[in-house]
């Protein structure tokens, strides 16, 4: 093979992976976020979710993309285990339609997709023309690649030492452990499908040996759905467990009916090859339809059952189960992480859940701190202190995770979001610092004996009740905004019409001599966290409501 021959080889396989990159690129940006809204909108339907997984990767044409999103909503609480099931087995049916677009004959066509792809991202101004001129580019590039390395391979066949190495995948454990090892290298297993049929056009490898190596490239795409697993929740894990499953099934069962099938007289191969006997690519490109619309048909019925082995296989660990300051929904994100489909929604909705928790702990606080009070019981300070401690600790990692987020966030909407979510989260924290002061005043009020009267301690239920239900208004479910803010703004209102009418009710009963000097103070503090409260509530309803948020 000549030195113009290899750099054919890699100049071909440089276009071919960055005409797939332009093309994926441009059908993501083209799709938006209308990939969350399908997803977010799915039921429990078997058929629809594997409907919906084989669209939405054929559109994004990456099964590894489909599955990190998966992976990413299901860890952020957006999706169930079951449903993520018949996602998976969809993105496998969805990523044969790259290897069926590469086995089409329109090489000769290839330069014009080209031409007219780069032309409308050059000459026509509009972003959605860029998008779907990038679709149309890298289409053209692509074929443009694929044709470059299938000549550069066509010495191939002179050069013994090759041909021996190929003959060996006729090995079905080699060629698995090949497929396998090259797609979890390239972490693609739709530009590894191609090359596979790069090689099989010049004549380089039979279907015979390919089919194995196709077998193992189902097994390789697996890794980046793991690494996108790495730091997630057990559930996201278990999602990747019920990817590998699938594919480890789909390929101990595919090689067996390759070995024996020739024995009883038949021959899965020959019937794949008789299919299309004048055209490798695609030969390949329909033994991986079929295998995966096959493997997909006899694991739909068995779908739950792949959970519970999922789950049995990862189950969940005491050290799991809620002990320590930990963020339950957030997943870390590496610095040189690249952006993935999908993102902007599993972080968004992952943020939304973390500030819940987070509000349900202040809304916690606050009614133990009321409690206290009325108790008079300073015991209670020292789980206060430590929610207080939890709320501040959540506090700095949702913001952390957000400084991260919002560099990278182009989306206008989303950057909204995020910024919306910064913003809640320091009014949340407040709300525990106020809720901390007013648990304080109990210690006070053992030490110096001072008692409130009963129209004092019935102003301070008053006060925790209307705390309680304005905290709960936030963490509900909003079906009519304007209506909801309303509702939140009627209620800070009362606060600060409660403080306002307590403090006239404190006056009076100071004249009457019936309040001490000491509790005279104390419950005018309470009135002022009381109040400030009131406003940080309404503080967060109006930044959900002004993002849109839901």
């Amino acid at each position: 093979m000549s030195i113009a021959n290899i750099l054919s080889l890699l100049g071909g396989l440089a276009l071919f992976l960055h005409g797939m990159q332009m093309m994926s690129s441009g059908l993501e940006a083209a799709a938006g976020n209308r990939m969350k809204s399908i997803l977010e909108k799915l039921t429990a339907n078997r058929v629809l979710g594997v409907l919906v997984g084989a669209v939405i990767t054929a559109v994004i044409q990456s099964s590894s993309a489909t599955t990190v999103m998966v992976v990413g909503f299901v860890n952020s609480g957006m999706m169930t285990l079951t449903q993520a099931v018949w996602i998976i087995m969809g993105a496998n049916i969805g990523t044969t339609i790259t290897g069926q677009l590469i086995a089409l004959d329109v090489g000769a066509l290839a330069p014009l997709f080209a031409f007219l792809g780069v032309a409308m991202m050059v000459f026509l101004k509009k972003p959605q023309i860029h998008h779907y001129g990038s679709i149309l580019g890298g289409l053209g590039v692509l074929f443009i690649g694929m044709d470059m390395m299938s000549a550069a391979m066509v010495p191939l066949r002179e050069m013994p030492a090759f041909v021996d190495l190929m003959t060996k995948f006729s090995n079905p454990v080699l060629g698995i452990l090949a497929g396998a090892l090259f797609t979890a290298l390239i972490q693609s297993s739709s530009a590894s499908v191609g090359i596979l049929q790069a090689l099989a056009n010049s004549g380089v490898i039979g279907l015979g040996s390919a089919v194995y190596v196709l077998f193992g490239q189902n097994i390789g795409t697996c890794i980046t759905a793991v690494l996108a697993s790495v730091g997630t929740g057990r559930n996201a894990k278990r999602t990747t467990i019920i990817h590998l499953m699938f594919n480890i099934i789909g390929t101990i069962l595919f090689t067996t009916l390759c070995l024996v099938t020739p024995l009883l007289g038949i021959s899965l191969v020959g019937f794949v090859e008789s299919l299309t006997p004048n055209s490798p690519a695609s030969q390949i490109a329909n033994m991986h339809t079929l295998f995966n619309i096959v493997t997909t048909l006899l694991l739909l019925p068995l779908g739950k059952w792949m959970v519970k082995a999922a789950m049995r296989i990862l189950p969940e660990r005491k050290q799991d189960l809620d002990e320590g300051m930990h963020l339950a929904y957030l997943t870390p994100i590496n610095a040189n992480q690249d952006r993935t489909i999908g993102q902007s929604a599993i972080y968004i909705s992952q943020l939304r859940q973390e500030l819940n928790r987070m509000l349900d702990m202040a809304k916690e606080n606050v009614s133990t701190a009321f409690r206290a009070v009325l108790d008079r019981d300073p015991s209670l300070v020292a789980k206060e202190e430590s929610v207080e401690e939890y709320i501040d600790f959540l506090n700095k990692e949702i913001s952390q995770f957000i400084s991260h987020v919002i560099v990278h966030e182009t989306n206008e909407q989303d950057s909204a979001a995020v910024s919306a979510y910064f913003k809640i989260a320091g009014n949340i924290e407040r709300i525990g610092d106020h809720a901390m002061n007013i648990c304080g005043y109990s210690g006070i009020l053992k030490e110096k004996d001072v008692h409130f009267s009963e129209e004092a301690k019935e102003e301070i239920r008053e006060m925790e009740a209307v705390s309680r239900k304005a905290i709960e208004k936030l963490s509900g479910v909003v079906s009519n905004p304007v209506e909801w803010l309303s509702e939140v703004s009627a209620l800070e209102q009362k606060m600060d019409d409660m403080t306002a009418s307590f403090r006239r009710h404190q006056m009076e009963r100071m004249r009457k001599g019936i309040c001490s000097d000491e509790g005279c103070i104390l419950f005018s503090e309470m009135l002022t966290d009381f109040e400030r409260i009131g406003d940080h509530v309404l503080n967060i309803a109006q930044e959900r409501s002004s993002a849109s948020l839901p």
